[in-house]
């Protein structure tokens, strides 16, 4: 089983990051969509990119931008990978793909017109409104949730173990239940948070026996 992703997202300073990667976390969101509360600037975002280096993906996060905006930010900030929430076209996502691995966010409503198999991008399923801190209904979702896809939505050090057991993501993405308010992160939440994570798929891929004799 390949190994778990886990990002936390809305990261708005360089203490936060450095802080989600001695937390072990594999990546960072840093939100350039103009109406998220946890909106980093274009320069903050390349400094932390700058200071965490490979170490620690960088992942830019999008609402409803043009893609000639996406493309330019992405690379002042430098990130690494790119997350596309609202409605593209298919040459959008093509053409961004040829620059970034990209995970393209849909919601339970949409999610049965997707394919299992997603070439050139990676989908994440996210509640409704993003960063509500309203967790999804994992068992009504095990039916349709895609093959290697990501998992957001109300996530928190309480319940991820629970959502990692239900659906088999190949990620985890939290923001809102890992916070002191918004873009200020809470440090032991999120060392809870990827802890968790990292213990549930530990699990998943090696379960306990339970008629083994003690």
């Amino acid at each position: 089983m390949p190994a778990l992703r886990v990002k936390i997202c809305g990261t708005t300073n360089l203490p936060d990051a450095l802080l989600s990667l001695d937390a072990g976390a594999d990546a960072i969101g840093l939100i350039f969509a103009p109406i998220s509360k946890r909106l980093v600037s274009v320069e903050t975002a390349r400094q932390i990119s700058v200071a965490v280096g490979p170490a620690l993906g960088r992942v830019g996060v999008f609402l409803d931008q043009p893609l000639s905006e996406v493309l330019r930010t992405a690379e002042r900030a430098r990130v690494s990978a790119v997350q596309i929430h609202g409605p593209v076209s298919s040459l959008y996502l093509q053409t961004l793909e040829r620059y970034y691995p990209v995970l393209r966010v849909v919601r339970p409503a949409d999610l049965q017109q997707f394919s299992q198999a997603t070439p050139g991008h990676t989908l994440m399923l996210d509640a409704p409104t993003p960063g509500s801190g309203k967790a999804l209904d994992w068992q009504a979702l095990r039916p349709v949730f895609p093959a290697g896809g990501w998992l957001a939505g109300g996530l928190g050090p309480e319940n991820v173990a629970e959502a990692i057991r239900a659906l088999h993501p190949a990620g985890v993405d939290a923001v809102s239940r890992l916070e002191r308010s918004p873009g200020v992160k809470d440090p032991l939440r999120v060392r809870a948070f990827v802890q968790a994570a990292r213990q549930a798929h530990h699990t998943l891929e090696y379960p306990i026996n339970e008629s083994y004799p003690q």
